[in-house]
């Protein structure tokens, strides 16, 4: 079904109910989420971290990869999710906050399954439900979350630390294919910063930030491992810079620094 998000209205929504559930059967087919800075600790615990730019509006984000495949959510389970931790954009379902007019509103999809007449309700007596109260409080976290992530994003594109990066795939049956158009941070000219600047991006929570980015990588192990019991079993995922561009094949140009495989 497709989501069809409206401004959320006290008047029209006054009996309308949100079933609460914690299988988020909504992101059976998403394999990225956005990740913003306020969860990147808690993220590299489970699943790994990488930056995509958008070639659109030249926007760089920052996503919690959940697969492998494209529609395809390893973090699945018999209709359940099965991780230790949930991306807040996958938590916030089925609100979002977005533009109205010259301020940020709430919105809510009403083709979602949650959304009808069995539930929490969203209003009592014309006032929020101590349930949307909580929902709005974490659309309130996650959309300050997100605004501070677009500084970090920013900053660290101002000092030049990000890398393109290929995720080579090698398939049980022996098949093999790359995942590009990802980006990540170079270790190694965070490392070759000067002390004023480390100290800098210590004192604003940037450095903690970078480095729970870098070993959130670690994490291609647990979707290799997750794939095992999928009909195409991942083998092996290694992650590498990508290779200078040639007048063949054009790519953006990066200097292969590191190499990570995880395996089986």
């Amino acid at each position: 079904m497709t989501m069809n998000y409206i401004p959320l209205d006290k008047k029209k929504h006054q009996d309308t109910h949100v079933k609460v559930t914690n299988d988020f059967a909504h992101a059976k087919d998403t394999h990225l989420a956005a990740a913003s800075i306020r969860e990147y600790a808690q993220l590299a615990s489970c699943m790994p971290i990488i930056f995509i730019k958008d070639p659109n509006s030249d926007t760089t984000h920052s996503i919690a990869m959940l697969g492998i495949e494209q529609g395809v959510n390893v973090f699945m389970k018999d209709g359940k999710w099965s991780g230790h931790v949930v991306p807040l954009n996958i938590q916030r379902y089925p609100f979002d906050v977005r533009p109205d007019g010259d301020k940020l509103a709430v919105f809510i999809d009403e083709n979602s399954d949650l959304v009808g007449k069995e539930g929490e309700p969203l209003f009592t007596d014309g006032d929020a439900s101590p349930f949307l109260d909580n929902r709005q409080k974490l659309l309130s976290d996650l959309a300050n979350s997100e605004l501070a992530t677009r500084d970090f994003v920013n900053k660290i594109k101002e000092l030049d630390l990000l890398d393109s990066i290929v995720i080579r795939v090698q398939y049980a049956n022996g098949q093999q294919r790359n995942i590009n158009g990802m980006q990540t941070i170079s270790e190694k000219r965070l490392q070759a910063l000067d002390t004023d600047t480390v100290a800098d991006l210590h004192k604003s929570g940037y450095l903690g930030a970078m480095y729970a980015v870098l070993m959130s990588l670690g994490q291609l192990n647990r979707l290799v491992q997750l794939t095992q019991t999928s009909d195409n079993p991942v083998k092996s995922l290694q992650l590498q810079a990508e290779a200078p561009a040639t007048e063949e094949t054009p790519a953006p140009e990066a200097k292969a620094e590191k190499k990570k495989t995880a395996k089986k």
